[in-house]
């Protein structure tokens, strides 16, 4: 069932981080207004919702005031509950389904997800047990790496096995519950796609971004990608597959290795708008978050073409001090803080994105600032 919401209804919005924020900023430009459930008071949606409702995810009366004051639903990041969704679903209009999630927050469903698709993933293996690891080493090889099957991200939840001497200290990761060893991939560069698909069926992918990781946290992410246009088409072509395979709506994060020898394989997605897709908002005619609301509700979608070279920085806890004090005096430097009240390093506080001419020269500019150390 394909609904047409139009300017003035209200969107819901599960979750009440960046993404929400940034999600809800847009919406409230074209005219939407918007309705956020979160555990936390005064999150970074809600500072800018009309409604703000204060509750845990698995809150069925929670859930159902949301459902009450929405026309639409949509939801900001995957670690949602599935009950919840489902009821959702069920009860009121939630265009991307539930099915992206328990696909999202599970590494085993997702891998299968991406291999009906066509694509290409590294090998892996499902562990459940220490028996089961050291099995599976025999088949993946060393170095390999093992991860939970669910609630891992920035790097939280995984550790790289280099020998069968490091299988003792796998064993407080696999107390955790099931898990997932996956190959170790050499690759050349770490690759993105946004896809935006809408409930009419509309497809639109924005430029592949090039991303550079410190601490398995994003820190840096590269438009247009430094990689040669037969490649960028080929990881738009993969991205846009997937979406289909899965019957995708809303936005898609791709996340992608480009191994040394050209091939394409993808690591993770996300099914909402991604980090990497944040330089968006300043280089594209079109944002993610734009993007993303215009297929929920049924719009055309927008341009997403760029029209300037950009390099987004997240900005963390530690970098906050730098960043005030240099960044207001920059011209082509676009500041995005994401309104958290508590400053803690490797937490994402906002990022900063640097237009120009050529990409060169801004990654000279963003070295010489040297807010961004190693």
């Amino acid at each position: 069932m394909v609904k047409h919401i139009q300017p003035g209804q209200t969107i819901g919005i599960i979750g009440g981080g960046q993404l929400g924020r940034m999600m809800a900023m847009a919406a409230r430009q074209m005219g939407y207004q918007i309705a956020v459930l979160d555990p936390t008071p005064n999150s970074p949606t809600g500072q800018v919702a009309d409604v703000e409702i204060t509750a845990a995810y698995d809150d069925f009366e929670a859930a159902k005031r949301l459902l009450d004051e929405s026309d639409v639903i949509t939801y900001e990041f995957e670690s949602i509950d599935v009950s919840v969704c489902n009821y959702l679903v069920e009860q009121g209009y939630v265009p991307q389904g539930s099915e992206l999630i328990r696909i999202s927050q599970d590494r085993a469903f997702e891998k299968k997800a991406i291999e009906k698709s066509g694509a290409r993933v590294v090998a892996y293996e499902l562990i459940d047990d220490i028996e089961d690891l050291k099995r599976a080493t025999s088949s993946v090889g060393f170095p390999c790496v093992l991860k939970t099957r669910r609630g891992g991200y920035d790097g939280k939840g995984q550790m790289i096995l280099n020998a069968s001497s490091d299988l003792f200290d796998a064993t407080e990761l696999l107390e955790r519950g099931p898990s997932i060893l996956e190959q170790f991939l050499s690759f050349e560069k770490e690759l993105s796609v946004i896809v935006n698909r809408s409930v009419t069926g509309e497809m639109t992918t924005f430029p592949v971004a090039e991303n550079i990781h410190m601490d398995h946290i994003l820190l840096q992410s590269i438009v247009p990608a430094r990689i040669v246009p037969l490649i960028a088409e080929k990881a738009k072509e993969v991205a846009k597959q997937l979406a289909e395979s899965i019957n995708m709506v809303g936005t898609l994060g791709v996340e992608m290795f480009l191994s040394e020898d050209g091939e394409i394989y993808i690591n993770e997605v996300a099914p909402r708008p991604h980090n990497s897709g944040h330089y968006t908002l300043d280089a594209c005619v079109t944002s993610q978050f734009e993007q993303h609301i215009r297929a929920i509700t049924g719009m055309t979608l927008g341009e997403p073409k760029q029209h300037q070279a950009v390099v987004m920085m997240n900005v963390l806890g530690e970098h906050i001090t730098d960043v005030l004090d240099r960044i207001p005096s920059l011209t082509n430097a676009k500041l995005h803080l994401y309104g958290k009240a508590q400053v803690k390093p490797k937490r994402k506080m906002g990022h900063v994105n640097f237009m120009g001419e050529q990409t060169k020269g801004i990654l000279q500019q963003i070295k010489d600032l040297e807010i961004w150390r190693p």
